[in-house]
């Protein structure tokens, strides 16, 4: 595996990370630019997103805390102070959903999933640094989702707010997702970040949060019939149970096994192995010869979106080398190794850097969607590099 490891090594620092230095760094107004397009343009008066800043802040903290480059300390303490500066709201807490390219607040609603994703990101920068104002911003966002977003009640989290943390009509992260109170992404990007939070802040409080979100996945958000994860919920989880995301649940299976491997609880860790196990055959489903996993399932019509993104496929990596390295099965290897070569072929840009967003049905590249953008970011990609890296497999 010394080889596949390397290889992981070279794509993060040649490929990625130095593409997010070189191209993504705005040096007129701070931090980093909202936009680069598919075909290469940069935006520099793009609005600037919550949670693209967040994954910066992640991805160059964890890169710097692996191997210590003092460049990747640079560019994390660029995004750290950003964020800081510009998208925590100082008077009601939380970040901004957006600020506009001179960071002024923009889209000031409180979405639940980008507060979570600046906790991952502080939380890593303090991992990396033992900064200490980092670690206190994410306890303090940790404490703002759970007094204003936790529903005590019906148990879950709520997925979107004004800025004043009162109810909002449209909760959606983006114009593709239902409208729904309840969504299974928040409440995985919300234990990611928490289990990352516990790493450095052993508190009683946030050990109960993490396990009862545990039990919200195998409770609430999981299909007893498919072991698919449903997606969209009302406050009562009543949900329509009809789409089957194969990037989301692999990527579940092992963020869940993180989740239960850092909390140390050998009864835990027995039951979420076997549950993610099987989460993981559901993910299957997605699996092509080529070892590429395609987008989602719609139940209603059976209908299949074939398009291969760009994170799918990190995460189908990730899902099946902790699966190997875990329960020694040497096809979850095989699958793994062939949808890198899949990626390395199809969605690796050697020319210019980073990734493409997807290929298409067609075999054809997605250059419509962005290279960097509000969604796009050094996250997925630099995550698998990194996982790899760190492992024991």
């Amino acid at each position: 595996m010394g080889n596949l490891k390397l290889t992981m090594k070279d794509i993060l620092e040649n490929n990625i990370l130095n593409y997010w230095i070189d191209r993504v760094t705005d040096h007129e107004n701070g931090g980093y630019y909202g936009r680069v397009d598919g075909h290469e343009n940069v935006h520099p008066q793009a609005e600037k997103g919550a949670i693209m800043n967040a994954r910066i802040l992640w991805a160059f903290s964890a890169a710097y805390r692996v191997l210590k480059k003092p460049e990747y300390l640079e560019a994390a303490t660029r995004a750290k102070e950003y964020v800081r500066d510009h998208f925590l709201d100082k008077e009601y807490g939380g970040v901004y959903w957006s600020v506009d390219f001179k960071g002024n607040p923009l889209d000031t609603k409180k979405q639940t999933y980008a507060i979570g994703f600046t906790i991952y990101g502080m939380s890593e920068y303090a991992r990396a640094t033992g900064d200490k104002e980092a670690l206190d911003i994410a306890i303090s966002l940790y404490h703002d989702i759970e007094k204003h977003a936790f529903d005590s009640v019906n148990n879950g989290y709520i997925e979107a707010q004004t800025r004043e943390w009162n109810p909002i009509a449209d909760m959606r992260l983006s114009d593709k997702d239902e409208n729904g109170s309840r969504t299974m992404n928040t409440h995985l990007h919300i234990i990611e970040p928490y289990t990352n939070l516990y790493r450095v802040w052993k508190s009683p409080e946030l050990e109960k949060s993490i396990r009862n979100l545990l039990d919200i996945f195998t409770d609430k958000l999981l299909n007893k019939e498919t072991y698919h994860l449903d997606l969209f919920f009302n406050d009562e989880w009543v949900g329509k149970r009809n789409i089957e995301s194969y990037g989301h649940d692999i990527e579940a299976s092992w963020l869940l096994h993180e989740t239960a491997l850092v909390l140390g609880d050998k009864k835990v860790l027995l039951k979420i192995e076997k549950i993610i196990r099987r989460i993981a055959d559901a993910a299957d489903e997605g699996l092509r010869p080529d070892g590429s996993m395609v987008y989602e399932h719609w139940k209603d019509n059976d209908k299949y979106d074939l398009q291969r993104q760009w994170w799918v496929q990190c995460e189908n990596i990730i899902g099946h080398i902790d699966l190997y390295q875990y329960f020694h099965t040497e096809e979850s290897l095989e699958t793994a190794i062939l949808c890198w070569n899949y990626v390395a072929k199809h969605l690796l840009d050697g020319k210019n850097g980073e990734w493409h967003w997807a290929v298409l049905e067609d075999g054809s590249l997605n250059l419509d969607d962005d290279k960097a953008g509000f969604w796009k970011c050094p996250y997925h990609n630099s995550r698998m590099c990194l996982e790899l890296i760190e492992r024991e497999y």
